[in-house]
């Protein structure tokens, strides 16, 4: 029974959905450490909402920068949004994501930290 409950707690934790439940934005960002050149994804959950008009994810790190704008058409747009970043090179990424109402203001916000390592044959 005891290890019953520890896989489906280990199935919940993995799952994310208990922890965003109600949140207006919520971020994961894949995989959280990788080596160079990395292909990032990032994936957005948005709460329908009329008023959301538009989700920007930016990846920045002390030499590089790159940022994702997608519209949104309010409580009518997608609740997943992905956005995808190929040759990321090694660094330490702060990765952003934004949701933004009718007159561009933030709505929600939420970060994470990734880590992309130096190849070690290069």
């Amino acid at each position: 029974m005891r290890g019953q409950v520890l896989i489906c707690g280990i199935f919940l934790a993995m799952s994310g959905l208990a922890a965003d439940a109600g949140e207006k934005l919520s971020m994961n960002a894949s995989p959280e450490v990788s080596f160079a050149p990395a292909h990032l994804t990032v994936r957005t959950t948005i709460e329908p909402d009329p008023g959301n008009r538009a989700v920007e994810i930016v990846i920045d790190s002390q030499d590089f920068y790159r940022s994702s704008l997608t519209q949104l058409e309010g409580d009518q747009a997608p609740r997943v949004s992905i956005a995808e970043f190929r040759s990321v090179p090694s660094g330490v990424y702060q990765i952003s994501a934004r949701l933004l109402g009718e007159a561009g203001e933030s709505r929600a916000y939420t970060r994470r930290v990734i880590d992309v390592l130096t190849s070690g044959g290069r």
